[in-house]
């Protein structure tokens, strides 16, 4: 298990990662999303102690992460900024990460690097983005740690090699009983492959859930009235309940079709807003992309009338 407890971390007078405390439970697939600058690689970096916490603790087992050898030959890390010696070949690197993981699984690394269709012999240098990314996955797994730590893991990876890394990362998961935590700005990546997710922003831990609480728990509502409906229409109808089973998030009209996206309690929302006899209304699920949007959106952190509105546009 890795226990964060109040997670802080500074360069210079800049604060990456605000007191962070979140717990990621054994054998699961934990990703970590936010808006850019958010202190996903930096809270990464903590946790697999290349960066020394300026506050609280990081503990894997119980055990303290920066300078713990031990703890460390339990887990392999891919940075976001892949690392290969100079001219080296995948089978050279291979010697490397041999010497520091005791358990390096040779017979499963020649397994991957034929399934991946990789020279072993030839220089990484000559490889292509998504195949060095495939070569450094290929030697992270095959060094059978406990824990197992990608940043942006699908990053230059074509949408066949991103479904083998998935099935390859999950066979761990279940068959070894291993840990994972990924970060992505790819949500539907990490819709398909995470248990539970932390949304991160400005250095702060905004949400830790499961995916399928965190997917319910936001919802929209659509529906439309004989007469056109405004936010300050909705907010009365929604005016009985509290803000924990009706919290808007967002609203948006077309004609007299109505798009509000809530958190909060779906049947009560529904039934409040049935009082006003709506033409039609129905709840539509979100996908994690929406979810992050609009939780985004409420943190402040939209770029709404940017771009021309094409719906509006077309008008």
């Amino acid at each position: 298990m890795i226990e964060i407890q109040g997670a802080t971390k500074f360069f210079d007078d800049f604060l990456a990662v605000s007191d962070i405390s979140v717990t990621v439970p054994d054998k699961c697939i934990f990703g970590m999303v936010g808006s850019n600058g958010a202190g996903k690689s930096t809270l990464m970096r903590m946790i697999t102690g290349v960066y020394k916490t300026d506050g609280g603790s990081i503990k894997i087992d119980g055990e303290n992460v920066f300078e713990n050898p031990d703890v460390k030959q339990r887990m392999v890390f891919v940075a976001d900024d892949l690392y290969y010696m100079g001219n080296a070949s995948m089978d050279r690197m291979s010697l490397v990460y041999r010497a520091v993981y005791p358990k390096f699984d040779v017979k499963y690394y020649e397994e991957l690097k034929k399934m991946f269709g990789l020279n072993g012999k030839k220089s990484m240098t000559t490889f292509s983005k998504g195949m060095k990314r495939q070569a450094i996955t290929i030697l992270a797994l095959s060094c059978r740690t406990d824990y197992i730590f990608f940043d942006e893991t699908f990053d230059g990876l074509d949408p066949v090699i991103r479904g083998v890394v998935k099935s390859l990362l999950c066979k761990d998961i279940i068959d070894r009983g291993a840990t994972a935590i990924i970060t992505s700005h790819s949500l539907r990546e990490l819709e398909d492959t995470c248990d539970q997710l932390a949304l991160l922003h400005k250095g702060g831990l905004v949400l830790q859930s499961d995916i399928g609480r965190l997917k319910t728990n936001l919802f929209k509502i659509q529906a439309a009235y004989r007469t056109e409906y405004n936010k300050d229409d909705v907010l009365r109808l929604l005016s009985g309940l509290s803000d924990e089973k009706a919290h808007m998030l967002h609203f948006s009209r077309h004609g007299r079709v109505i798009n509000v996206i809530m958190r909060g309690d779906n049947e009560a929302v529904i039934d409040a807003m049935q009082a006003d006899d709506p033409l039609l209304i129905e709840s539509l699920p979100l996908t994690l992309e929406e979810v992050f949007t609009y939780e985004m959106e409420a943190l402040g952190y939209s770029f709404e009338g940017v771009l021309p509105d094409k719906e509006a546009a077309h008008e």
